[in-house]
């Protein structure tokens, strides 16, 4: 570990001199990359060089064990004391540091939230689960735009779009990937019945343009007369538009938008996400299964965690994680969840990596 440590020190004071270099500073996309880099090893720099200096500082304690005064002995243990438990604080928090981290962890994300089984309450627990994830996001100030909704009658999604921009975004949301189940009295049971429904939660992380490379002529594009629910117009223009990649078969229909321009933009951008989540499971396929379990599956396909009305609970299967809280989770409290989430997979990773 120390090697490593000693390594990417020396990387660090070599970007240092590389950014005070003026024939650097005259390349502003060199300038910026080598900032980047520099900033992102400062966290684990910073750490290691008070590690080192708490190593010299004990050393220095220890020395004055061999003192005839007491008193400056008994002076010497507690000051040893004191930096022993301050230096394996630190030993931890590298150890930490150096797990290799989720190249995505940066991004902002796309949202996909759609209804599973249980009909209409899945629908409307959709949209009650976006209403989560914004109030969230507003807690950590970042920035919600909804992409496109497909919704039904009584203000419920069959399926709804949404970008979340903002520092962490990725980071803190990937593990919301999965199916999410709710167990409760539906407003249309008339007998009290309870009824369990499902709605899957998809977090891509969102590349830029430059990323994802979209031929044009991979491409199908239609314009259609976009509606609401239950038929109802929304505009009578054919500003909808239905985007093909003919290469994978991807679809994507933005209409929420009355310019036809923006929401082929929008549609765009969710393809562009989709596309770079579709080569990211092809590379996760072909790793160890001590590599997936360190980052994390992110399948969707895998149930994650039961929303139970009754009890007034919610339960996360993959780590065991019960609280009474759900009316605040419901209102954007995600914080206990998604900490204990990050706490475990952080476990993971420092298991597979020992």
């Amino acid at each position: 570990m120390f090697d490593r440590l000693a390594a990417i020190e020396e990387r660090f004071e070599k970007l240092e001199g590389w950014l005070g270099d003026p024939q650097v500073a005259s390349r502003p996309e060199e300038l910026q990359r080598h900032a980047r880099e520099h900033a992102d090893l400062a966290r684990i720099v910073e750490p290691y060089r008070e590690y080192r200096r708490i190593e010299a500082e004990l050393k220095t304690s220890r020395a004055l064990l061999e003192e005839g005064d007491e008193a400056i002995r008994e002076l010497a243990r507690e000051e040893i004391a004191l930096l022993e438990g301050r230096r394996a604080e630190l030993e931890a928090r590298l150890k930490e540091l150096l797990i290799p981290r989720d190249p995505n962890d940066a991004r902002d994300i796309i949202l996909e939230i759609r209804a599973g089984a249980g009909g209409e309450e899945a629908a409307l627990f959709a949209a009650d689960l976006l209403r989560m994830f914004i109030k969230y996001a507003e807690s950590q100030r970042w920035r919600v735009e909804i992409m496109s909704t497909s919704g039904t009658g009584s203000g419920g999604y069959k399926e709804v779009i949404a970008s979340i921009a903002g520092r962490g975004a990725y980071s803190r949301l990937k593990y919301e990937s999965g199916v999410h189940r709710v167990q409760r009295v539906p407003v249309t049971e008339s007998q009290g019945r309870i009824h369990t429904s499902t709605v899957t939660v998809a977090i891509l992380p969102e590349p830029e343009e430059v990323e994802v490379a979209i031929d044009p002529k991979e491409l199908r594009i239609d314009v259609f007369r976009s509606s609401g629910p239950g038929g109802q117009s929304v505009n009578t223009t054919d500003s909808a538009v239905r985007v093909t990649h003919l290469p994978t078969g991807l679809v994507v229909s933005c209409q929420d938008e009355k310019s036809q321009h923006k929401n082929k933009a929008k549609a765009l951008r969710v393809l562009r996400a989709r596309l770079l989540d579709l080569a990211q499971e092809e590379q996760r396929q072909q790793i160890s299964e001590a590599r997936r379990t360190q980052v994390g599956t992110g399948d969707r396909s895998e149930r994650i965690r039961t929303y139970n009305f009754p009890q007034g609970r919610v339960t996360d299967h993959r780590i065991g994680l019960t609280l009474h809280r759900l009316e605040d989770v419901l209102e954007g409290d995600l914080a206990p969840l998604i900490e204990a989430l990050i706490a475990h997979y952080q476990a993971e990773a420092l298991k597979a990596a020992s």
